[in-house]
């Protein structure tokens, strides 16, 4: 993988697509010049009523059977609308030579899930040269939750670039949601990765997961979250963990728990 992402170019986690954009000055090598203008930048600005979201994804279609520009502009419509005509379109676009191309057709297939890119979404994850191609996968793959996504998350998370990692940790939470065996698999690595990881933005997105993933655990592994959230809180060098930690515990709703944290409040340790 030569394509590493520096910590300081990850944004925070989002589930929200229009969120989905980069600082052109960190992009690396044949992107340099490509994504000076990030296609996914203008999405926010994409707000049309409920009357003109046909209209507009009439006009994504057409768009994505055009030129490399008109294509980039169907995607954009796709990164925010819904609509099952694009999927077919979006499919053939996954094997672009263009990295600013795939990658937007995988937020554009985050956004409009289909069994069918399951597949080639899996592939580019395992495969693709380019890093920022693989951290829209681990993003989309959230969308994807009744998929065997699971294990290419977790091994993502092992073994993959810091933005990488930062969103398959974040779209465990979705593929761990689906079954206990699921949940408990997922909190394991995610428990690791809170520990060990080198990048406080993967550690906090961690803790954040392991929130959601609570109410699926069974007694003796929520029993270890608290536990080691509790150690991130109260040691963790990098105060963005930390609170993700003490949010993460705060949002259980758990009364011992918050009782706990109360407790330690009230000797100092925490303010």
């Amino acid at each position: 993988m030569d394509d590493e992402v520096s910590s300081e170019s990850v944004p925070p986690f989002s589930r929200s697509p229009a969120e989905l954009a980069f600082d052109p000055e960190l992009l690396a090598g044949e992107l340099a010049q490509e994504l000076a203008l990030d296609p996914l930048d203008a999405i926010d600005t994409l707000e049309p009523g409920q009357g003109d979201i046909a209209a507009e994804c009439d006009l994504g279609l057409e768009l994505l059977a055009g030129g490399h520009d008109q294509r980039m502009q169907g995607l954009r419509i796709f990164c925010e609308h819904r609509d099952p005509r694009a999927v077919p379109r979006l499919l053939p676009l996954l094997a672009s030579t263009c990295p600013i191309l795939r990658m937007s057709t995988v937020y554009a297939l985050g956004r409009n899930p289909d069994p069918r890119a399951v597949e080639p979404l899996l592939a580019l994850l395992q495969d693709d040269a380019n890093g920022y191609v693989r951290k829209a996968v681990a993003w989309s793959l959230g969308n994807y939750p009744e998929a065997p996504v699971l294990n290419p998350l977790i091994r993502a998370l092992q073994l993959d670039i810091a933005a990488v990692r930062l969103w398959a940790a974040g779209s465990l939470a979705d593929a761990g949601s689906t079954g206990a065996a699921k949940a408990d698999q997922a909190a394991a690595q995610l428990l690791l990765s809170l520990r060990i990881d080198s990048e406080p933005v993967v550690r906090s997105n961690s803790a954040w997961s392991l929130g959601r993933l609570y109410d699926h655990l069974v007694p003796p592994r929520q029993s270890e979250l608290v536990g080691v959230l509790v150690e991130v809180l109260l040691h963790d060098n990098d105060a963005t963990v930390r609170d993700e930690a003490r949010v993460a515990l705060e949002q259980l709703e758990d009364p011992s728990v918050l009782e706990r944290l109360q407790t330690l409040v009230d000797e100092g340790l925490l303010s």
